[in-house]
């Protein structure tokens, strides 16, 4: 009995590794996205995994978070607005590489 209840957490262990196994992109970390967003947890802003969840499946979706991630904006996600990242448009393959990471986050 004992040996069932390790292996079931050991192999809950081996999931829980799995689901984390997925880390914030080092352009998100030099970009400061990490200081408002967390992968799998609200910080300030969203979960990666929520933005994902919430536009899954909608075509326009990465054309507007593109747009959103570039100049900023708020109202979405709460009162606190995201701060552009990218106003001189000079950064945009960068956040469209950023943006599908995001959204091939959805399960």
């Amino acid at each position: 009995m004992k040996s069932i209840i390790v292996s079931i957490a050991a192999a809950g262990l081996m999931v829980a590794g799995s689901a984390m196994a997925t880390d914030m992109p080092d352009l998100a970390k030099k970009n400061g996205c990490a200081a408002c967003h967390s992968i799998d947890k609200k910080v300030v802003g969203p979960a990666w995994m929520d933005v994902a969840k919430k536009y899954k499946g909608d075509a326009g979706a990465e054309a507007r978070l593109i747009a959103k991630v570039s100049k900023g904006g708020g109202g979405v996600w709460g009162a606190t607005p995201m701060p552009a990242l990218d106003p001189s448009g000079k950064k945009q393959d960068a956040i469209k590489e950023l943006v599908e990471f995001i959204l091939a986050l959805a399960k």
